[in-house]
């Protein structure tokens, strides 16, 4: 069957009412994760023992901030994220436990997944050969991006709260958490901040991210207007600017080695200003992406992103150390694992990305059983969970160099 028909017959199954542009906006998402780690993900090698270690090239080319500004798009992530759930729990057959439930398995078998195969997959690779720092480094990388799906899955425990108050205050129902944010910062960064305990910033975590979900809650109950939503665009994209030139805020939106300040861990003010001008423009877009997906050959593949949307969050890393990490025996290979410190080598790395994508496609083919098991897969015994967890949780302790 050639790619045309596919699409075509992928185009045919889909639902009248399912939302185009909604799954459009979460696959664009989607793919700014991996692209944005594997762009900024830099390494360089030890000349001694030949370990890899992480190098990040926002240390060296601080005009590639910006570039963080298009691939930070968690904000519409978290937006789409709230406008389905609001959705799903609407549409539940059972309670709201089984309804949260459901949800909670479908996030954390992949994540379990991954870490108990690297939890295997590090004492074959030690007894190889492989440094203990390259695994380390390695597990850090794997594990860098599971910090989401936790807070994400936090965030959908709140569902039901969010709903009842989008219904009460309709997109106002996001201001007191934006508004918390700043009083943080305002704490952390301002005349008094010498006197605030390091533990403040975490006070942002939860209404820090929240805020898009919540958003994305008020769009999905029909309380967010377009006239909102230019607001949204227009008030988002005010407060970037001045937190960036008035108040001097990092220019990254991801943390940058030798940074006293970053924006994403936990998110700063400058997060949601610039979740808000996404959320905007995504309720602004809507129709014409939806239009623009009716189309066979671009829906086929915003499809198939959704399907693995787990497998691709936690398996692009492992791809892109496929490839370095036998790199890493080459010495210095340009774009891969030397030190991202010349215009070209921001060039090479961009070469090496189809490489990347590659392998993400080929060890997906065995690893999104995790995100669609079979049923008898589902019957798995509590000692079989059980031995998974608990590999889980040692590859997590190792990843965080607690062991």
């Amino acid at each position: 069957m050639s790619l045309s028909a596919l699409a075509a017959k992928v185009d045919a199954r889909t639902p009248a009412h399912r939302d185009r542009a909604v799954d459009g906006l979460r696959a664009l998402a989607l793919l700014a994760v991996p692209t944005g780690h594997w762009l900024l993900g830099g390494f360089t090698v030890d000349a001694g023992s030949g370990a890899l270690h992480n190098a990040s090239p926002l240390s060296t080319f601080t005009g590639l901030a910006p570039a963080s500004w298009i691939l930070q798009m968690l904000g519409i992530f978290f937006l789409v994220g709230g406008y389905a759930s609001v959705l799903s729990y609407h549409r539940r057959k059972g309670s709201g436990g089984e309804w949260l439930r459901s949800r909670l398995v479908r996030l954390g078998r992949p994540v379990l997944g991954v870490t108990a195969v690297w939890a295997l997959l590090v004492p074959v690779l030690f007894a190889l050969g492989v440094p203990e720092a390259t695994l380390r480094t390695g597990a850090k990388l794997v594990v860098q991006p599971l910090w989401f799906v936790a807070v994400y899955a936090v965030i959908t425990a709140l569902t039901p709260l969010c709903v009842r108050a989008a219904r009460r205050l309709g997109v106002w129902s996001a201001a007191p958490l934006i508004g918390s944010v700043a009083v943080v910062d305002l704490l952390r960064y301002g005349p008094y901040s010498d006197a605030m305990p390091s533990w403040l910033s975490l006070l942002n975590l939860l209404p820090g991210w929240l805020f898009a979900y919540q958003l994305g809650v008020a769009w999905g109950e029909k309380r967010l207007s377009r006239k909102a939503a230019y607001v949204l665009l227009v008030g988002g994209t005010v407060l970037f600017a001045a937190l960036l030139l008035a108040f001097h805020y990092p220019a990254s939106m991801v943390g940058v080695p030798g940074q006293e300040r970053t924006n994403s861990h936990p998110p700063s003010l400058l997060v949601l200003a610039l979740a808000a001008a996404q959320s905007g423009a995504a309720v602004l877009l809507r129709d014409r992406i939806g239009a623009l997906l009716r189309r066979p050959a671009l829906w086929a593949p915003v499809v198939v992103i959704n399907l693995s949307a787990m497998t691709i969050l936690c398996w692009h890393q492992t791809a892109m150390l496929a490839a370095a990490v036998p790199g890493s025996y080459l010495a210095a290979v340009p774009g891969l694992t030397s030190a991202p410190e010349t215009p070209g080598w921001i060039a090479a790395r961009i070469a090496w990305l189809p490489l990347f994508a590659l392998l993400l496609v080929v060890i997906g083919k065995y690893t999104r059983v995790f995100e669609h098991p079979k049923a008898a897969a589902l019957n798995t015994t509590k000692a079989r969970r059980a031995v998974a967890g608990l590999l889980a949780a040692g590859f997590t302790v190792f990843a965080l160099g607690l062991a």
